[in-house]
């Protein structure tokens, strides 16, 4: 397999095709895939940097950045997303430390707050963040509040 391409772009620099493709797969995952019907377009799309993770031309990896203030008080992480096929070969991981090293590099912070689904409270550990909250309910499915300093 190729070596997983990431870019980093604001929303008024997606092309159309990365753009669909971004919406594409957080539909297959978020809304088709979790069973969850929910408004995916919410408004924060033009605040965020978007990390896209390309393989040969195809997004199998993405997520949405926010500078402090913009979703949370600290810079933030959402819509951490890998696409089905591609789970196995752990790119959540490079994902991840991607976002991270993306938010310390744009917006000078190691401060994140992140709005975790629970059952990836132990991946979100792994990439040292630490639960700030009981668990709630979003969209009926089980969150946590984590938090990486």
């Amino acid at each position: 397999m190729s070596e997983i391409q990431w870019k980093i772009r604001r929303f008024n620099e997606l092309s159309l095709d990365e753009l669909y493709a971004a919406l594409q797969l957080r539909s297959e995952v978020f809304v088709v895939e979790q069973n969850c019907v929910y408004q995916d377009i919410d408004g924060k799309d033009e605040k965020a940097i978007h990390l896209l993770g390309e393989i040969d031309g195809l997004l199998v990896a993405y997520a949405r950045l926010f500078r402090p203030n913009d979703y949370f008080e600290q810079a933030s992480i959402g819509r951490v997303i890998v696409k089905l096929s591609h789970r196995e070969f752990k790119m959540g991981h490079q994902l991840m430390q991607e976002a991270i090293k993306t938010i310390n590099n744009q917006f000078g912070t190691r401060n994140i707050t992140i709005s975790a689904q629970l059952y990836l409270k132990k991946f979100y550990e792994s990439h040292q963040f630490t639960q700030t909250s009981e668990m709630y309910l979003e969209d009926d499915i089980p969150h946590i509040e984590m938090q990486r300093s």
